[in-house]
């Protein structure tokens, strides 16, 4: 029935499985100990047996001969058994039935895990869509392909919080305004057919955020965006070296800047730190104790003002696999606490703007930067991050030449403007640079390069042979695998 597009849920169908020893074999051995030992393997005994076998086998090529194709099928149920979510584990028989079993899956077995996967899946965007029109939640959109829209728009934004930080050697980044409303537009119309409701809310890539941001997330519809507080205080500091009067400002409040109106929220970078870094390590009513008694003191602190808004902003779902369980005794403690509280209450930001009861603080100028550290050093001014940068504002440059002489259908300029789009992805530049582990790095920049190789096929010119020479190689070991950072230096440190 063809690939499913994903080299492990593929192997879960696989018949046969790839020969053992053999490079496809040993990598996919490895993929399925991408899994946090402490927290997911170990939690497993079978999994656990399976993984020592495999560390041993990779660490010992001499004994790659004996290797039984049975590893690799039992790995590959327990790598997908251990990421799997805990409320499917409690009600699918399916999946308790395979934790029972244990080992010697047959095919049957991991076909069987497969289409309980696919059902999961299935059911993401009805059950979104479900709680959005209940309003238990507020779902908001990033840019289509999670670009980091100040950088697209000057590249000198970098400056704004890092003055003395080194470039790429392009000034500008080709035509960066109208790819922005090109990634706005495209996530809306996305957003628009799977919910049916067009999106209030914008949370920009990784918070990343600049005045002219601003400016292009409201002309494109929306009302509210957020970043972390760290944004927040290089902007009261600007506007106080101005001369500018500002009253009680607070991370608590809702904020704009400049000549826009659009409301902005700021990140508690404390308390959703002490989440992300801290509590993964705490009895689950310790962790919820200590987050709540700080946001009662939150509330203290403005009793008899307006009421203050408390943004818990996490990186998606990268904290969990860290707490037992997935975190499911610390969110069901943190729901039902919250939830029964006589003082705190659960809201969104849309329901923020509705009720009218916190007045919005004016800044005259919001300081370009990000949610991490509040400045763009994640994505720019690494020499390796830089030329990347210059690859895909040269790629830009012939794109544009291309999409204007006319040589192109358009069936062929909308699948050059969609591959752009997969170029000027944030997370490409993430992972450029020594400090990130040298695996990831050596994926990314591969991938990376390979879909500018793309980008230049569908435009029917040549790639230069920069494209062709490696960008970066990895040597660090960074917090959380580096796949999540925090909004400060110091962050998980109890406020």
């Amino acid at each position: 029935s063809g690939s499913i597009g994903d080299p492990l849920l593929d192997a879960l169908a696989a018949d046969p499985l790839p020969e053992p020893g053999s490079p496809a074999f040993l990598g996919l051995m490895e993929k399925c100990l991408r899994a946090n030992k402490e927290r997911i393997i170990k939690r497993f005994p079978a999994y656990e047996r399976l993984a020592t076998l495999a560390d041993m086998y990779r660490r010992k090529p001499e004994l790659q001969a004996y290797i039984s194709p049975q590893l690799l099928a039992d790995l590959l149920v327990w790598y997908h058994l251990g990421w799997m979510g805990e409320h499917i584990r409690q009600e699918s028989r399916c999946i308790q039935s395979l934790q029972e079993k244990g080992r010697q899956f047959s095919l049957d077995d991991r076909r069987a895990l497969l289409n309980v996967i696919f059902e999961v899946l299935s059911g993401i965007v009805p059950r979104y869509r479900h709680l959005a029109s209940t309003g238990q939640v507020e779902l908001s959109v990033s840019p289509y392909t999670h670009a980091m829209l100040p950088l697209l728009l000057e590249l000198g934004s970098a400056r704004e919080a890092m003055p003395d930080i080194i470039l790429p050697a392009h000034e500008r980044y080709p035509g960066g305004g109208s790819r922005t409303e090109w990634q706005l537009s495209r996530a809306r119309e996305v957003f628009q057919r799977f919910f049916g409701t067009e999106p209030a809310g914008c949370w920009a890539s990784e918070g990343g955020l600049s005045q002219a941001t601003l400016g292009h997330i409201e002309q494109a519809g929306f009302s509210w965006t957020a970043s972390g507080d760290s944004v927040l205080h290089n902007s009261l500091r600007e506007a106080q070296e101005q001369g500018t009067d500002i009253a009680d400002a607070s991370v608590h409040k809702p904020f704009s800047f400049g000549d826009s109106a659009l409301k902005v929220y700021f990140r508690d970078d404390g308390l959703s730190d002490l989440i992300g870094f801290t509590y993964a390590d705490w009895h689950a009513k310790d962790a919820v104790g200590d987050l709540v008694s700080h946001m009662e003191a939150i509330a203290g602190h403005h009793k008899g003002k307006n009421r203050p808004v408390i943004s818990i902003i996490m990186d998606g779902e990268n904290a969990w696999e860290y707490y037992p369980e997935n975190a499911r005794y610390f969110l069901d403690e943190l729901y039902q606490v919250l939830t029964d509280h006589p003082t705190l209450q659960l809201t969104t930001y849309s329901g923020l703007a509705d009720s009218g009861k916190h007045p919005v603080v004016h800044l005259p100028h919001l300081v370009a930067g990000s949610w991490i550290y509040g400045t763009f050093s994640t994505w720019i001014g690494d020499a390796d991050k830089n030329r990347a940068w210059d690859l895909l504002c040269d790629a830009k440059t012939h794109f544009d030449r291309v999409m204007d002489n006319g040589s192109l259908s358009a069936e062929q300029k909308q699948a050059a403007s969609e591959q752009l789009a997969i170029c000027e992805g944030s997370d490409w530049f993430w992972w450029f640079g020594d400090y990130n582990p040298a695996q990831i790095v050596s994926d990314f920049e591969h991938l990376y390069r390979r879909q500018l190789v793309n980008l230049y096929e569908l435009i029917n010119y040549p790639a230069p042979p920069a494209v062709f020479q490696q960008l970066s190689q990895g040597s660090g070991e960074p917090a959380r695998g580096g796949a999540m950072r925090p909004g400060h230096d110091d962050a998980g440190k109890a406020p």
